[in-house]
């Protein structure tokens, strides 16, 4: 069973950065492409960023386009989302799951994801 340890996180006011980071212990992220998704209090859950398992193409929302930055780490297994300039409306709390590319840079809510326990972000105004 495919397993992801979240970390990172916490309170931010607006402008400000946060690093999430996403491990996979024991597990090829060359199988999976990752995605990170969030979901806001009373929100559906969105997604926001993906890395291709196939040839590292990055994707984004258009919400968070150019102000986050997805990136791996293969020797260490893990993926990051670097999360820039901040604004209270990225408050929500953030997964990382490993997918098929077509599911990973949006959500599917019949897919079967392999989530991470997810990871509050809250910006501040």
């Amino acid at each position: 069973e495919v397993q992801l340890v979240e970390s990172g996180g916490g309170l931010v006011q607006a402008g400000g950065s946060l690093r999430l980071a996403c491990a996979a212990p024991g597990f090829t992220f060359d199988e999976h492409s990752i995605g990170w998704f969030r979901q806001a209090p009373g929100k559906e859950r969105e997604g926001v960023s993906c890395i291709s398992s196939m040839d590292g193409r990055t994707y984004y929302a258009d919400s968070v386009k150019g102000r986050f930055t997805i990136s791996s780490d293969k020797a260490k297994n893990t993926i990051y989302l670097q999360m820039n300039s901040l604004k209270p409306e990225d408050t929500a709390v953030y997964y990382c799951a490993a997918a098929h590319l077509w599911a990973c840079y949006k959500y599917y809510p019949d897919y079967e994801y392999y989530w991470g326990q997810g990871a509050q972000v809250t910006v501040s105004s």
